[in-house]
């Protein structure tokens, strides 16, 4: 009986080491991104060729990942911000550098859309991951006749059945836009008119809302929203897509990068460069660009996708990027607390 017990306690010894160094315990990268926005059978690939499992946290804006951070929450390491707070985490100190030759699939990255990139110049710190704009998604079945243009949210006829994005740069470049000035405006005139605006906005909307207004319109709840189009989709059945309009306004909007980086004090490092590098691989980049219908930054993975995006770079022409706009971020503070919360 010891004998038997010896043994069986030296093969689940053995059991036991073998998971560990084969990676099937113990191996964790812990992601901070945003909800739904990486296919689930990518992650459970990562694992398979990896043994890395992902622990997958959300966050509904980049202001909210920013404060939880900045209050103490360690622990992450690879997060998704979009490029104003890159330029905010880089001057913080936040963020590991990142060593571009580690990354072999880097190459793939659209040279054009580097070329850009002002909140990273070179990419010392962030990797493109996605871009885009938000835009406004309208139920053709109850409204049959609208202009794509941001003053849909001026129509009495439609309150109650609309939202907008609880994100302060968003909502206001929005407002901006509309007005034909910058999403990034430093000036106290013209983000007061744009407070006038957003007002006369709020009087119709339902509420300001990131988390929930794709299940909103997908439901008939809502019949207009402001938001991302791969969330709204995710949450309509294909085969009834056609009885929605997603587009981006004519005055145009805001233009967004999302990017990987790596936390300063980061403890899975490694694995966060074996997870930037996996992303990048045209084929699985390709992936993804299909389940968001994004546009897609990858030049290899152009030639792998299958489905059609929502919409494509040329849509994007009237889009700005939304940038840091340094000690100015406490006008556009004043104007959003006036708007979300009275004061």
């Amino acid at each position: 009986m010891r004998r038997s017990f010896l043994l069986l306690f030296i093969v689940s010894g053995l059991i036991v080491v073998f998971l560990l160094s084969s990676g099937f315990l113990g191996k964790k990268l812990y992601m901070y991104n945003w909800a739904e926005y990486i296919p689930q059978d990518v992650l459970n690939d990562f694992r398979k060729e990896t043994g890395i499992k992902v622990i997958y946290d959300t966050y509904a804006s980049n202001e909210e990942m920013y404060a939880k951070l900045k209050a103490g929450a360690r622990g992450y390491d690879i997060i998704f911000p979009s490029g104003d707070h890159v330029s905010i985490m880089i001057k913080e100190g936040m963020l590991e550098k990142i060593d571009k030759s580690r990354l072999s699939n880097f190459k793939y990255i659209d040279k054009n859309i580097l070329k850009k990139i002002t909140y990273d110049p070179n990419n010392e710190y962030s990797i493109p991951y996605m871009l885009g704009s938000t835009g406004i998604c309208v139920n053709k079945t109850k409204v049959r006749e609208y202009e794509r243009s941001w003053s849909i949210f001026e129509r009495k006829d439609l309150k109650g059945k609309m939202t907008l994005l609880d994100d302060m740069r968003e909502v206001i470049g929005a407002a901006l836009k509309y007005l034909g000035y910058s999403v990034n405006s430093t000036s106290t005139k013209e983000l007061e008119e744009a407070e006038e605006v957003l007002k006369g906005w709020k009087e119709n909307i339902v509420k300001f809302d990131a988390e929930f207004y794709g299940k909103g319109i997908a439901s008939g709840e809502y019949w207009v929203v402001h938001g991302y189009g791969e969330n709204i989709f995710s949450e309509i059945p294909e085969e009834e897509w056609d009885k929605y309009d997603f587009f981006i306004p004519k005055e145009g909007g805001t233009l967004w990068i999302d990017n990987m980086v790596i936390p300063k004090g980061a403890k899975h490092v490694d694995y966060a460069y074996k997870f930037i590098d996996f992303i990048l691989r045209p084929d699985i980049m390709a992936r993804i660009c299909d389940y968001l219908r994004l546009p897609c930054p990858n030049t290899e993975a152009r030639k792998l996708v299958k489905k059609k995006p929502i919409y494509t770079i040329d849509d994007l022409k009237n889009c700005e990027f939304i940038a840091d706009v340094g000690e100015y971020i406490k006008l556009y503070r004043k104007v959003w607390n006036e708007i979300r919360f009275g004061y």
